[in-house]
């Protein structure tokens, strides 16, 4: 009779998932956004209704045109004062920053980071086919990376 060689169970190498978090996943889609023609009272009155610090400009046709934030609220405000001129009359299309810069859905929530950190920016928007379809801010990355303790992630 031969000896039988018996080896026990094989342990399981751990090869956990690695997941790829996109911006996508976790953007903000539900949006307060501004109009152009909008007055800058306007704006800070739902600025401060609703704790946001800026938000994206659109057209009728929900293309992005600009975005607009408390500091160019700030600096419309100060200038009429400064200038005692009325404020009724000035307009989100006068005050918005019209060169935005935009990342792709597709993008990491790692590589947003990093975008975020170039550029000092708090808020990125997200276009697909011209269109605004979502928006990712810093305080949106920072949920995530909270959400996904102690999972592998790309």
């Amino acid at each position: 009779m031969g000896i039988k060689s018996f080896q026990g169970a094989r342990k399981q190498q751990n090869t956990a998932e690695v997941i790829a978090i996109t911006v996508n996943d976790f953007m903000t889609r539900n949006l307060i956004t501004f109009r152009p023609e909008q007055t800058i009272q306007e704006v800070v009155q739902i600025l401060i209704t609703n704790k946001i610090s800026g938000g994206p400009v659109v057209n009728e046709n929900n293309e992005l045109v600009g975005i607009i934030s408390e500091g160019d609220c700030l600096k419309q405000i100060s200038e009429s004062r400064y200038y005692n001129m009325p404020m009724e009359q000035h307009t989100v299309e006068n005050r918005m920053v019209k060169d935005v810069e935009t990342i792709d859905g597709n993008m990491t929530i790692f590589d947003a980071a990093n975008k975020f950190l170039e550029s000092k920016r708090r808020r990125f928007p997200i276009v697909e086919n011209g269109k605004l379809v979502g928006q990712i801010s810093q305080k949106d990355i920072l949920k995530t990376i909270i959400e996904l303790k102690g999972q592998n992630w790309k």
